[in-house]
């Protein structure tokens, strides 16, 4: 299938047989949060400091079934969140989910992300994952959402990886040649895909992968569908993921799953290997992980920015100390000292940090942290560390 028309419409009549993703309708806020759609620890993370304002617009950019979209609502009550997508199905369950656990915040437009600029004014935040891989140009699709993101705003993208989804790709194309004439018969495509899982033996590849990685989400039919059934899907290596970045026009901020581009973790028991390694450019660096650990790459998930962004240099103790800093919103089992951290990490505090942090959660942007710490007996190079942990949002004082 080329005709971009067609794939169009055969990835709607996808998502129209399986609106996804398949999550449950709740009649209260989602629960728990996932940082990287939380603005002001989003941009955190791409500057090193809080934003100036959270009354900002933002853009779920191929919302399916609306589960980020509520959670943008739900993490961002100050912003107004739109939503887009090519499935009328998956947008009436869209809407539904978020006037029943949102109070109907949100709004939604029948659209492609080719057609995203058709929405009027600029947004702060963009929101697309799981989306550019299923379009049949993602280079015109990065590029009509690069036009709708305002200066100094970012976007954050989830696009899928060639070698991770290997075994993946394998099965894709096994039940196509099965399916013959049916195929685009999404029903009969999983039918298929199933029968074939249950009667390879038990030590096959595919077999093995499907178990270790994806039996679990798959045990349901809408998602068994997007990931062996889909019409339209292209996987990226790190090449070819920087080709996409670069025409877009925008500029590369990180990754949002930073440790798994650390080569420490990979190579950090041979010095000589880490020393050969520093001569190697980032994109050389992130090829050579992906290369060692192919497996771990399923996915990248990253920020891009338009403009230059404020970047904080806190790295001056006198900086510091005249910062105003404010308690992470993403963490849970606060307030205890035992919690977890932004990407669910358990954190121990220490007594006087945690009280340190208790001060930060009343602060309401009045003291800075020279102030607090003339009343609680904590060093300052603690202080660095739990801004380095994000665990505190920093301001400088104006």
């Amino acid at each position: 299938m080329s005709d971009p028309q067609a794939i169009s419409a055969a990835v709607a009549a996808l998502y129209n047989t399986y609106p996804f993703p398949p999550e449950p309708l709740l009649d209260e806020p989602p629960p728990g949060y996932n940082w990287r759609w939380n603005w002001s620890a989003a941009y955190n993370f791409c500057t090193g400091q809080a934003p100036k304002r959270h009354d900002i617009r933002i853009l779920d950019a191929g919302c399916g079934t609306g589960c980020g979209t509520e959670y943008l609502v739900h993490l961002n009550p100050d912003a107004q969140v739109t939503g887009i997508d090519l499935s009328s199905g998956a947008l009436a369950v869209a809407r539904e989910r978020c006037q029943r656990s949102v109070n109907d915040r949100a709004e939604f437009h029948h659209l492609s992300l080719y057609d995203a600029n058709q929405l009027p004014g600029k947004f702060d935040l963009i929101n697309c994952v799981g989306v550019l891989h299923h379009l049949p140009d993602p280079i015109r699709g990065i590029q009509s959402l690069a036009t709708t993101l305002a200066p100094g705003g970012i976007m954050h993208i989830f696009v899928y990886a060639e070698l991770g989804r290997w075994e993946i790709g394998l099965m894709q194309q096994a039940i196509a040649l099965l399916q013959g004439t049916q195929k685009g018969d999404y029903r009969d495509g999983v039918k298929v895909g199933r029968q074939i899982f249950g009667t390879l033996p038990e030590n096959n590849r595919l077999v093995q992968r499907e178990k270790e990685r994806w039996s679990m989400e798959n045990q349901r039919d809408e998602c068994f569908a997007d990931m062996y059934v889909h019409p339209q899907e292209i996987d990226y290596s790190i090449e070819t993921l920087f080709q996409l970045i670069d025409a877009s026009g925008l500029k590369f901020l990180g990754f949002s799953n930073p440790r798994q581009w650390t080569l420490d973790r990979l190579l950090g028991k041979n010095s000589d290997l880490i020393e050969r390694a520093k001569g190697l450019s980032d994109r050389q660096r992130y090829r050579l992980i992906e290369l060692l650990d192919p497996s771990s790459v399923t996915h990248y998930e990253f920020f891009l920015g338009r403009g230059e962004l404020p970047l904080a240099d806190w790295s001056s103790d006198d900086t510091l100390l005249n910062a105003i800093p404010e308690r992470s919103p993403c963490m849970d089992g606060w307030a205890s000292r035992c919690l977890f951290n932004y990407d669910y990490q358990i954190v121990n505090l220490s007594e006087p940090e945690f009280e340190f942090m208790k001060a930060c959660d009343e602060n309401q942007g009045r003291r800075t942290i020279a102030e607090i710490l003339s009343a609680v007996p904590l060093e300052l190079e603690n202080v660095r560390s739990l801004q380095q942990q994000q665990l505190i949002l920093l301001t400088p004082k104006t």
